[in-house]
This record gives structure tokens, C-alpha cells and sequence, in this order.
């Protein structure tokens, strides 16, 4: 299992780890002591080896440099825990930690298994697409990128909270959840900021649920208390399943966690896609839902105060609009995709194993 370094990367892999030991097999991790694989890996009761790789977009040249002057021995590494290990199947979610060990796998003839959530897939999965045994993909614009014959839509690993939460119908008190992420989103608090003084005019009942990270809490929430509204800010939800369920309307980014777990709860979304993200893919992760209409979408650019007010007004007043998007959303969700990669993996050991055999004989 690799891949990553961020929790969207680990989490998944780990939820498809856990899957593989319920059906009776082994699975250990290769990654980097800096990557949350570091804390996350072993907290949940699995093997980790180490190698040591930095990634390749959006850093100077300094660091360009040391990651391709660390590759070829992340690569040797990479191959001898996989022969060591006597690997029947490598996973891979992406990112800069995958990229030697996908190549490793390849050297070694050991079967890759590629998870690729986003509408636009990473750049490892990208290069090393020829190389993939099958791609677990999030989206049918990803279809594309891979070798023919080789794709299979099966979302990301979700949590069943999130397929539990039951449709909702908006009652007095038109409750809004606004969320960039565990650590918040400067435009989406700015927004939200903007649009207090609009709500609190226009005498609607409106319910603001604002998760806006721990740096900007104090300031939000002091001013957010002043305007009166119903309603709380606060650093971090722990429990985001619950707030999905709380929410008529859920304001969001486009990250490949985020639109998997709207899906699954089946939530009206407005996406504001992050402008900075790796290839741009949280735009094409909400551009898909968009055309699903699925969710709605507004660029960083024009997501303003005034935005946000009048698309919550808007919602408000045609509930048959909220429906229409929580039912399309309903129609993308994906149960089951930890246990369907498990099951994939298994298969394509299995299939090594026999092809080895024959080979033989």
C-alpha cells in the first residue's frame, strides 16, 4: 500500500488495508517518515517501510533537483522491501510517495492497483498509467487517461455514516454548513463574513454552521456572536457526518473527500473549488457533479458575500431545486469501494500467482 503523504491519500489506503486483513490477507506500507502515513499508518495497526522522496509540482528548483537525485534509490528500495515482502499486489492512491514504488512494481512484475478519485488524475497516475493493472477511478471523465479496458467507477472509500444520513426537507429554520476543510478556507470565511450583515437584514431564518480553521476562529466567531445570528463558528468539526445530516445546503470545496462524501449523504452543494489545487482537479471534480447536476458550482473569483446570500435566498425560495440536486447527488454515490479494491487486489495477486505458475511449468 502507498501512496500519498496527506491524509487523503493515507486514509483511503488504510480503509482498504483494513479490508484485505477482514478477507484474510497481509498488507503492509511503504512511505516516508514526513507523509501522515508516519502517525497514521501505525495507529491503525499495520507495518510501514520507509524511503525517502519529495514530490515534483509546484516546488523550486532546489527541490526538483534532490527529488530526481533521490529516485533511483527509492526505486531499488521500493524493490527489494516489494521481493523481500513477496508482494502478490502493490496499491497505490498517488502522489509523490507512489511514483517509486509504482516503478518498483513495474521492474518487479508485481501488479498495480490504482485508486484515482479526482475527475483530473495526479500526475504519477498520469505517467505511469501504462503501467496500471486496473484504475479504480472516481469519475467517468477519468476513463481517458488509462488504457482501455483497464478503469472501473468505484469512488473512494466513505465512511457508512455518511450513506446513512437520510434526505431532508427544509423546516422553519434553513440551515447552511460552510466548510473549507480541517483547517479552513480564507475565502469561504471571507465570504461568509460578507454575507452576516445580508442575512441578518433580510429578516430569513437562516442557521450558519461555519467551520473556518483555527486561525481566523476568534476574530469569526466574536463578530459572527455581534450580528445575532442562529448558528455557531468553530475551528473543526469532529464529527462531519452529523453536520451533513444538521444541513439543508452544504458550502464546500471540490476535494476528492469532500465530493465523495456529499454524494454518499446525498447533499445539495454549492463547490467553490480550491484555484490552487494540484492540476486544477478540484475545478474538474465540481465541474463534474455540475454536469451530473449533482452540485453548483462558483469559481474563487466571483465567490462573494453577495454570492452566497443570493444563492442561499434563491434555494430557499425553490426547495424544488434543493431535491433535484440531493437526488442527482444520491445517484452518484459509490458504497462499498474499500471492500470492491480489496476484492480487485486479491484477484490480480491471484492472477500473478497462477500466470507464475504456468510460466513454470
Amino acid at each position: 500500500m502507498t501512496g500519498g503523504g496527506t491524509g487523503g491519500h493515507v486514509i483511503p489506503a488504510v480503509a482498504v488495508a483494513s479490508e484485505l486483513r477482514r478477507l484474510g490477507h497481509d498488507a503492509m506500507f511503504i512511505g516516508t517518515r514526513r507523509g501522515l502515513e508516519a502517525t497514521i499508518v501505525p495507529r491503525a495497526g499495520f507495518d510501514i517501510e520507509w524511503i525517502e522522496i519529495g514530490g515534483l509540482q509546484r516546488v523550486g528548483v532546489w527541490q526538483t533537483l534532490k527529488t530526481i537525485a533521490q529516485l533511483p534509490l527509492s526505486i531499488w528500495k521500493s524493490w527489494r522491501i516489494l521481493k523481500s515482502r513477496r508482494a502478490a499486489a502493490v496499491f497505490s492512491m498517488g502522489g509523490y510517495v507512489a511514483a517509486p514504488v509504482m516503478l518498483a512494481a513495474s521492474l518487479s512484475g508485481t501488479p498495480v492497483v490504482v485508486m484515482e478519485p479526482n475527475a483530473m488524475p495526479g500526475l504519477v497516475s498520469r505517467k505511469l498509467a501504462g503501467t496500471v493493472h486496473r484504475a479504480l477511478i472516481g469519475f467517468e471523465e477519468s476513463k481517458k487517461y488509462f488504457p482501455q479496458g483497464r478503469t472501473e467507477i468505484t469512488g473512494l472509500p466513505v465512511r457508512q455514516e455518511f450513506f446513512d444520513i437520510q434526505p431532508r426537507e427544509p423546516g422553519e429554520v434553513f440551515s447552511v454548513l460552510v466548510t473549507g476543510g480541517s483547517r479552513g478556507s480564507r475565502a469561504l470565511n471571507r465570504a461568509a463574513r460578507e454575507s452576516w450583515p445580508l442575512f441578518r437584514n433580510s429578516g430569513r431564518r437562516v442557521r450558519f454552521v461555519l467551520q473556518c480553521g483555527a486561525d481566523e476562529h476568534h476574530a469569526l466567531a466574536k463578530e459572527f456572536n455581534e450580528y445575532g445570528l442562529e448558528g455557531e463558528v468553530i475551528p473543526f468539526i469532529h464529527d462531519m457526518a452529523a453536520a451533513y445530516s444538521a444541513a439543508d445546503l452544504v458550502v464546500s470545496r471540490s476535494g476528492a473527500g469532500a465530493v465523495n462524501e456529499l454524494t454518499a449523504a446525498g447533499r445539495p452543494a454549492v463547490l467553490v473549488p480550491f484555484p490552487a489545487a494540484a492540476d486544477d482537479h478540484q475545478r474538474h471534480n465540481a465541474e463534474a457533479l455540475e454536469r451530473a447536476c449533482a452540485a453548483r458550482v462558483v469559481l474563487e473569483n466571483a465567490w462573494t458575500g453577495k454570492c452566497l446570500f443570493e444563492t442561499v435566498i434563491g434555494l430557499m425560495d425553490h426547495p424544488e431545486d434543493l431535491s433535484a440536486l440531493s437526488r442527482a447527488a444520491r445517484g452518484l454515490r459509490r458504497p462499498g469501494a474499500a471492500l470492491r479494491a480489496a476484492e480487485v487486489l486479491v484477484e490480480a495477486g491471484r492472477k500473478r500467482q497462477k500466470d507464475g505458475e504456468s510460466h513454470s511449468n
